[in-house]
């Protein structure tokens, strides 16, 4: 039997999986470390890691899968590749890296890219970038060069984190178009490097690898990978994306109107798009989909974030007399929809992009000390984060979106009955559950250098499909529920916004 190797370089873990070539059947998913990888934060709002502690797990899981599975390394026949997005990887001439990576949720380079934003201009950006530069890795890449100028002259090459993996297996350095346009260094009007944004911060072109396909042989696995890797000399890799484009491929997310929704720690809405018109570059981000090609109609991913999400159910698993999760669906179960009118507002882990980058925080309103109980809370956030993902799919529709299909991993939030037919319902959708990870999608998508996508969107089907949530007919209490929601969400966004305008302006009187 041969097998396909999917990688998955998360900032928590490395998961690797096997899939059987001919069928697609998983074989077996590995993570490692067994416990989470660390960051460093030298500052608040810093977050780094070391690119060649994701090798040295990378290297390790290999070994793992293989021990486990008794597979040798002449059966695997391919690599598969996804990887934390946004990340900024930078080696000298020698391939080492300079610096730690600053990550993805490393937030050092937000003013550089809302200043970027101005004096670009918001309609070129949004235009031609598709997105404001914001905290991505051009301005992570201008940080370095205004704030550590002998590191930024010794570098040969920027990298994403996928694109570094890649390149320690084959000494071989690349990356694709939907790597340089999460970056936000690809230009999607004139289909080349963003030349203007490296003319503005002061970049090199020589500094950009070399663009390849996302699908096709990227780089052969050298003699140096082998012996560290364990993978035969050879080996080609055949596929590379960031995470949210893979997690997309995974649920079989290729075409318009077709949307991929994660419901972990953080909720993403990620959704196909043909059109490059963009009104939302300040709340939803425009990225090269893992099928876009230069010639072809545009596959674009628009993504919105939700960082308020799971955790605000885990913090209420970790804080309440409660022993499980399903502890906590059975009574919420027992409320009725809309919570007795207790609202909760789920936006206590950080600025919320969707809301503008406003931070307000958990917010639990209406609760009447006498009437309710733990029931209540369990029910009021399931549906609170419920009505999030709504309300950041109505910005998803105002910027052009029409959904087909919506499909979702078998994770967290989505195994609630409560929260997928609350927002199925409102949203009058099916929602597909899969039951699949980004290393399997990775593995998968070795074999689409092939081209056949209809036999891969077969296996997943096949392979994967776990259950369907229908909307309810009846619609009028979740909308009812919802509006009550949103009213509450306005009114602290109005607070926050007239406290924000009233700072600005004694400031402005204490200057004078």
């Amino acid at each position: 039997m041969n097998y396909y190797l999917g990688l998955d370089i998360g900032s928590s873990s490395i998961k690797a999986a096997l899939v059987e070539v001919e069928s697609g059947k998983s074989l077996g998913v590995v993570q490692e470390p067994k416990e989470e990888m660390g960051m460093f934060a030298q500052k608040n709002g810093w977050a780094e890691q070391k690119p060649n502690d994701w090798w040295l797990h990378v290297c390790a899981a290999i070994k793992r899968l293989k021990k486990e599975y008794n597979v040798t390394r002449s059966q695997i026949k391919g690599i598969g590749i996804s990887y934390q997005m946004h990340g900024l990887v930078l080696i000298d001439k020698e391939g080492n890296p300079l610096r730690k990576s600053i990550i993805w949720c490393d937030s050092r380079a937000v003013n550089i890219g809302n200043k970027a934003f101005n004096n670009i201009g918001q309609d070129k950006c949004s235009s031609q970038l598709l997105n404001s530069p914001a905290n991505f890795t051009a301005s992570k890449l201008k940080w370095v060069k205004d704030n550590e100028p002998d590191i930024y002259k010794s570098i040969y090459k920027f990298m994403l984190p996928g694109d570094y993996i890649a390149y320690r297996f084959s000494n071989t350095i690349n990356t694709t178009i939907s790597g340089l346009s999460e970056g936000i260094f690809w230009d999607f009007k004139n289909n080349n490097v963003a030349d203007f944004l490296l003319e503005y911060y002061g970049f090199d072109i020589e500094l950009v690898p070399d663009i390849i396909e996302t699908f096709g042989i990227q780089s052969l696995v050298d003699e140096k990978g082998e012996s560290e890797s364990g993978l035969a000399a050879g080996t080609p890799i055949f596929y590379r994306a960031g995470d949210q484009p893979n997690n997309a491929l995974s649920l079989n997310v290729f075409n318009p109107g077709e949307v991929a929704a994660t419901g972990g720690t953080s909720g993403v809405v990620y959704a196909v798009t043909d059109s490059l018109s963009v009104k939302e570059s300040a709340r939803v981000n425009n990225f090269a989909h893992v099928n876009y090609k230069e010639d072809d109609d545009a596959r674009i991913g628009k993504l919105l974030c939700i960082n308020g999400a799971g955790i605000q159910y885990r913090w209420l698993l970790n804080n309440l007399s409660v022993t499980s999760y399903e502890d906590m669906n059975n009574l919420a179960a027992e409320i009725p929809v809309g919570s007795d009118g207790v609202c909760l507002i789920p936006f206590g882990n950080g600025a919320e992009r969707m809301l503008d980058n406003k931070e307000i925080g958990t917010r639990i309103v209406n609760m009447n000390l006498n009437n309710h109980h733990k029931g209540h809370m369990c029910r009021a956030a399931l549906e609170g984060i419920a009505f999030s993902f709504v309300y950041g799919m109505e910005i998803m529709t105002s910027d052009g979106i029409k959904p087909s299909v919506i499909r979702a991993g078998n994770d967290n939030l989505f195994r609630s009955e409560i929260f997928a037919n609350t927002v199925a319902t409102l949203i009058e959708q099916e929602i597909e559950i899969y039951n699949t990870t980004g290393a399997i999608g990775a593995a998968r998508a070795a074999n689409l250098h092939k081209g056949d996508f209809e036999a891969f969107g077969k296996v997943i089907m096949d392979n994967d499909h776990v259950m369907t949530f229908m909307p309810f007919k009846d619609k009028t209490p979740y909308l009812e529920a919802y509006n009550n929601w949103k009213k509450e969400l306005e009114l602290i966004l109005n607070k926050v916004e007239h406290k924000i305008s009233h700072n600005g302006n004694y400031r402005k009187q204490r200057i004078l």
